[in-house]
């Protein structure tokens, strides 16, 4: 959590402090508090936005159970391990609205901004540790002394090769549903899905041609991008794009002369953007090609948004390998 709503992760941590909503009562009068304790503002399997370290989260209502001081509910945050799970007060908990939706990411990005100078010298050079989960951290306690030096150690342009790549608010919510049909509904994409990422890639490249009427040297450039794309799509997926239920389905389909690329579609694509800032942080790249690899990307995102209809045709499956997928005929 704390990076682009990735429901994929499960290492990132987090420092528990109060949240924003804390204070919001201040304002109230009593009676309208002793309206908002008394009833049950939320129902059990609801999706929700939860707050968490000042941060907001999507989770899911399992419980709701009337207590001494109010009404008190259990929820999981989604795409994280159960024992994440824990009990909140009304306080924690927001509707999930797309005012609310457009809430989380302008607090989730203040409050990651406001993070960014927070580095670590590891071994293999300085990294961002700007993730946050919403439980704290279960590693060992940091004190700010600590923090301190390690900024010291930081080169002041470290900041700079950070890749910003902001997806859309339409596309995050197909990452969110997809969550949700997979992780507790048991169900799977139907595989090959059609279009897949390598069609995808191919329409968006043509679509580029035509808009910009690009030279062959920039036709080459972009195609080579998108080259590098897909192949870290082909690399990444089994390692961290799948959810576990969907790790024997790709066992399944991918065989050697079969790449994921030409079997999975928008859907996981959509995936490995909530990873790239991360990856590419990792990868030896200049700033200057950094900042191009961006532009490129961002106006990538921007077309699977504009075609979003035409790619993104979730169709799933109960859990079950032998009926949710079938061979393609390649």
């Amino acid at each position: 959590m704390g990076s682009s709503n990735t429901a994929l992760s499960d290492d990132d941590s987090a420092t528990v402090t109060k949240t924003d909503s804390d204070s919001d009562s201040a304002t109230e009068t009593d009676e309208e508090i002793c309206n908002r304790y008394d009833t049950c503002l939320f129902r059990e399997d609801e999706k929700v936005l939860a707050y968490h370290s000042r941060f907001i989260y999507l989770a899911k209502v399992l419980k709701c159970e009337k207590r001494s001081n109010g009404w008190h509910y259990f929820v999981h945050y989604l795409g994280w391990k159960k024992n994440w799970d824990e009990w909140v007060g009304v306080d924690r908990l927001m509707k999930f609205t797309e005012e609310n939706l457009q809430k989380q990411e302008a607090i989730n990005k203040k409050l990651k901004e406001e993070r960014k100078g927070e580095f670590r010298t590891s071994k293999r050079g300085t990294s961002l540790v700007s993730m946050r989960h919403p439980k704290g951290s279960r590693g060992k306690k940091r004190n700010s002394d600590s923090i301190c030096k390690d900024k010291q150690t930081v080169p002041s342009d470290s900041s700079e090769k950070l890749v910003n790549i902001r997806i859309p608010l339409t596309l995050k919510k197909h990452l969110i549903n997809d969550c949700e049909f997979i992780t507790h509904l048991g169900k799977l994409f139907i595989l090959p899905r059609t279009p897949s990422v390598e069609d995808i890639l191919k329409m968006y490249l043509d679509y580029r041609y035509k808009k910009d009427n690009i030279m062959a040297s920039s036709c080459n450039a972009v195609r080579e991008i998108f080259k590098g794309i897909c192949a870290y799509f082909n690399k990444a997926l089994p390692v961290i794009l799948l959810y576990k239920s969907e790790r024997k389905q790709y066992r399944c389909i991918i065989t050697e002369d079969l790449r994921p690329s030409m079997v999975y579609g928008a859907e996981h694509l959509l995936r490995l953007f909530v990873k790239l800032p991360e990856l590419l942080m990792r990868a030896d790249i200049e700033q200057k090609t950094l900042l191009e690899l961006q532009k490129n990307l961002v106006d990538f995102l921007k077309f699977l948004q504009k075609n979003q209809n035409a790619l993104f045709r979730s169709i799933y499956h109960v859990e079950d390998v032998e009926t949710s997928t079938s061979k393609p005929d390649i």
